[in-house]
């Protein structure tokens, strides 16, 4: 296994979160510090660029680095952790070779004109599902934007091949969990002369049936997507791509998309049953990674999701930028958009003064409908996100964990069992200590953000994205992954 490289001496700030990990381990108990709840039984799934280069060559952006998975299993008021590379096919080329066999996100390697226009046009680039994880069926996937999900076994994090073929050259990590169908919604561009968005519900590896397809001449930029209980809701941002310049320019898949504020942004509405386009509304523009939930209210559609005045977030996550030590860090805020499927008016507010990122709901008992609270982390007193965050959207109020040196990473809702509030049961956040140059696992009351407990694990953890937590015999507490 080749060395880990870091970009600069030990940090004590944020910049530890972007220095590879090479470690893989299995600890059957971490130390714990309080006490963690005795319904806990279950495991917290994630994933992660935990490599940011290959060979001797460093990757360029935050969404390039080798994705590694881990998992924190409780049971019995104990915590283990096991961590390890994703074994996709750009893993083991990048081991086998020493140089970056696929293109990811900001990263290309050198190849031939040929080699560029046949990659552009075939199913995916990349494997390296650094960005989330999910259940399909009885079988877990790691995920990124390219529609190559990877199995892997949640017991031993070994890696099993590609799960199934998403109807598209792009698509997303944060497909949405149908219960009624049995199936995960998600959403995928088609790319060619007459590009199309496409939905699809998939059941199993084998089970692939459309949900809605939009043609479009230029694809935007697409993270996520809402689905109400009657709709599916797509924020298309104007940063957009031409295809032809996607598979000739030569240039990393980010650096072909075009920031075109004129355009405005739209919302489309896709019906759930028909699969027909109910609406597209158009409203002024803006940028965004991730809904926070979609519902439909006095024959509104409302959308709530973590907003950006442009584009500019994905150069501010550019490796150089991040690992300076005070970076230019946009700030993105809970917006609330009104659309009248009707009038075709489209309506908006910040619903809080906090920054937000990385939300997360109670997604089985409240996506689709009307909810009350929201989790993330954001902006506190630093540079980089250095709290995690608790926002009543009813009443437009928010409370904060904060520790000093502290960076946590999303917080993952777990409901308690019969639960009777939204918000009864914990949030389990990683969180990078920077002092001591190593990770811990928090657990928070999700009520009052009271600490419970926190596992230590004895290294650092680069900074991830999204992850899930599933309990032992029963279905996935946020089935879609959705952050």
């Amino acid at each position: 296994m080749t060395a880990a490289v870091t970009t600069t001496a030990t940090v004590r700030d944020h910049r530890l979160g972007f220095s590879s990990l090479d470690q893989e381990r299995e600890l059957d108990e971490l130390a714990i510090r309080g006490d963690l709840p005795s319904w806990l039984s279950g495991s917290l799934l994630r994933t992660g660029p935990a490599r940011f280069e290959v060979g001797d060559r460093p990757l360029a952006h935050w969404f390039d680095g080798l994705a590694m998975l881990h998992r924190f299993s409780f049971a019995g008021g104990t915590v283990s952790y096991a961590n390890r590379f994703l074994h996709s096919r750009a893993y083991n080329e990048a081991e086998r070779t020493g140089r970056l066999a696929f293109s990811e996100f900001a990263t290309d390697p050198c190849r031939s004109l040929f080699k560029r226009v046949a990659s552009a046009f075939s199913p995916g680039t990349t494997d390296n599902g650094n960005v989330n994880v999910s259940r399909l069926g009885d079988e877990f996937i790691a995920m990124t934007e390219t529609p190559l999900p990877v199995l892997f076994d949640p017991a031993t994090l070994e890696a099993a091949g590609v799960a199934y073929r998403p109807p598209g050259q792009l698509t997303t990590a944060h497909p949405h969990h149908d219960p009624e169908r049995g199936e995960l919604v998600n959403f995928a561009v088609k790319l060619g002369p007459r590009s199309h968005y496409r939905f699809f519900g998939q059941r199993g590896r084998a089970e692939q049936r459309p949900r809605g397809s939009i043609a479009v001449r230029e694809p935007g930029y697409v993270h996520s997507f809402g689905m109400s209980e009657r709709f599916l809701v797509l924020a298309e941002f104007p940063l957009v791509v031409n295809p032809a310049r996607l598979a000739l320019s030569g240039r990393p898949y980010i650096q072909n998309y075009r920031w075109e504020p004129e355009r405005g942004s739209r919302f489309l509405v896709v019906d759930r049953q028909t699969g027909r386009l109910r609406a597209s509304l158009s409203t002024d523009p803006f940028f965004g990674f991730h809904h926070v939930n979609t519902f439909e209210e006095d024959g509104d559609v409302v959308v709530d999701l973590c907003a950006y005045e442009d584009a500019s977030i994905i150069d501010a996550l550019y490796l150089d930028e991040t690992r300076r030590e005070h970076p230019r860090l946009p700030v993105p805020e809970l917006r609330r958009f009104r659309l009248g499927l009707e009038t075709g008016r489209v309506e908006h507010e910040r619903l809080v003064e906090e920054s937000l990122e990385l939300p997360r709901i109670a997604y089985r008992r409240c996506n689709g409908r009307p909810y009350r609270y929201v989790y993330g982390v954001g902006r506190g007193r630093g540079d980089w996100l250095d709290q995690i965050v608790k926002v009543d959207v009813r009443e437009r109020g928010a409370r904060a964990w904060r520790e000093d040196g502290c960076y946590p990473g999303e917080p993952v809702f777990v409901p308690e069992p019969a639960a009777a509030d939204e918000d009864t049961g914990v949030l389990l956040s990683v969180v990078l200590e920077a002092s001591s140059d190593s990770s811990f696992l928090l657990v928070l009351d999700a009520s009052d953000l009271s600490e419970l407990a926190r596992a230590a694990v004895p290294h650092h953890i680069p900074f991830g994205f999204h992850g899930n937590y599933f309990g032992h015999a029963e279905a996935p507490a946020n089935a879609d992954g959705r952050s």
